[in-house]
């Protein structure tokens, strides 16, 4: 019945390249009204806050969704664990090679030697250690426990809304056959929220312009100068391990192509450097790795749980920010102290991925605990935090995505057949839906059972 209908359905005509030509445009307007006219550009800045905003909002309900027809589908609660598991281990060990990367170059580049603390940037770092708090392990881990079942999807924190999705969606699994007609509906309410986050994504090519002018206006072109020795650094540093590290990773895996995977999530990248935020793409991400052949209990659990976990390109990020801003301070850190540091960040950092500016917050929460003497050097950071925040997110993507095929490759949960097939170009990604529905009965059918139809692999 799914090939029948995957045949006989016409495809609603994908007009979204129109957007993101308009994205690229944008982006190009807003870079130059920033160096024309600096002061009204920085006035544009709260466009492009008000575009990740709607973005934000979206979050939630997509992942609520996603977690609960993965797991409520599933009728072992072992698979869910046992991806849970592989998933978490995993992250822990590319972090590390995130962690030691960048330890490795930010001390042979050594990038804030000579520069001097400019005193009147003291003031904006010490409200953002401020703002960052002083939160202890056993804070963080209550946090994660929402006031009420419904608050969790309204607080915007996502290890809540991840909290009470599984316990939803193994309440569901536990329901058996009964549990069918709730999980049908939680399907049709898939449907509406992707249909929202379309029309919001319309909203992309205002929302690139005002961040990208607002951010061109604040620094100008002096300020990056003094400063390019990190970034590049910094990028450099997140090329190697993107292209290197997870090529490889993913190669030996699961036998699949780093590019042909990042050319298949090319839109979702564009979207990330116009937002400098990696949550702006994790609904798609979510709804295009079902349609590449991963099974949605694996990305229902993976992909949210990679954005709180999984931070390669934030780690890389909080080792370089901390060597640069001791060595700029005239007071270097030592390899113990580095390794103490860095290891609090990590944790510290658990679900900053997508937040723009979050991994700032860090870096000065980090260094008021650990290093009081230096957090003043935060402001040396501020000017540029926007641009490496880029770097950030897109390297926190990329090993997201990387991290979803891995572990489906592991738990059986990929469809290899159909990942060469979508990577290969012959079946494009439904622009218009968002929702991998190729497998659903045409509308005149009876409907399927929630067993049978939602768990057809993509």
């Amino acid at each position: 019945m799914s090939t029948t209908a995957r045949t006989t359905r016409p495809r609603a005509k994908d007009r979204t390249h129109y957007l993101y030509v308009a994205v690229i445009v944008a982006v190009l307007l807003g870079i130059a009204v920033g160096f024309a006219a600096p002061s009204f550009a920085v006035e544009l800045k709260p466009i492009g806050t008000a575009f990740v905003s709607l973005i934000k909002m979206m979050i939630a309900p997509v992942i609520f969704c996603t977690i609960v027809l993965g797991v409520g589908s599933v009728r072992s609660a072992a698979k869910v664990g046992r991806v849970g598991g592989l998933a978490l281990g995993y992250f822990m060990v590319m972090s590390t090679f995130a962690l030691a990367i960048g330890l490795l170059v930010g001390n042979i580049l050594d990038p804030g030697s000579g520069l001097k603390l400019d005193p009147a940037d003291a003031a904006t770092a010490n409200e953002t250690a401020a703002e960052a708090g002083h939160e202890s392990t056993t804070d963080f881990l209550l946090a994660i426990i929402p006031d009420s079942l419904v608050s969790a999807l309204t607080s915007g924190e996502v290890l809540q809304t991840l909290l009470i999705s599984l316990l939803i969606g193994f309440g569901l699994q536990a329901m058996g056959p009964a549990g069918e007609p709730v999980l049908r509906g939680v399907g049709h309410l898939q449907r509406l929220v992707f249909r929202v986050l379309t029309m919001i994504m319309w909203l992309a090519p205002l929302g690139a312009f005002g961040a990208i002018a607002g951010v061109v206006g604040e620094t100008g072109l002096d300020a990056l100068k003094s400063l390019a020795v990190i970034m590049l650094g910094f990028y450099a540093t997140c090329a190697v391990f993107v292209f290197v590290v997870l090529a490889l990773v993913l190669r030996l895996t699961s036998g699949v192509n780093l590019f042909s995977l990042l050319r298949y999530l090319g839109r979702e990248f564009l979207l990330i450097v116009s937002t400098s935020s990696s949550e702006s793409a994790l609904p798609r991400l979510i709804a295009k790795m079902e349609h590449a052949g991963v099974d949605k209990p694996t990305v229902g659990v993976v992909v949210p749980t990679g954005y709180s976990f999984n931070l390669d390109g934030t780690a890389i990020y909080l080792t370089m920010a901390s060597l640069f801003i001791a060595s700029a301070m005239g007071n270097p850190l030592s390899i113990g102290e580095q390794i103490s540091l860095l290891l609090f960040m990590m944790i510290a950092s658990k679900g900053a991925a997508g937040v723009t500016g979050a991994g700032l917050a860090t870096l000065a929460g980090g260094l008021s605990s650990h290093r009081p003497d230096l957090v003043d050097g935060v402001g040396l950071i501020v000017g540029i935090d926007r641009f490496m925040s880029e770097a950030r997110a897109v390297t926190n993507f990329a090993g997201n995505a990387v991290a979803t095929v891995v572990v489906a490759s592991w738990t059986g949960g990929l469809d290899k057949v159909q990942m060469r097939n979508v990577l290969a170009g012959n079946d494009p990604f439904d622009e218009t839906t968002m929702v991998d529905d190729h497998a659903a009965p045409a509308p005149e059918a009876a409907p399927e059972p929630v067993s049978v139809r939602k768990l057809e692999p993509a």
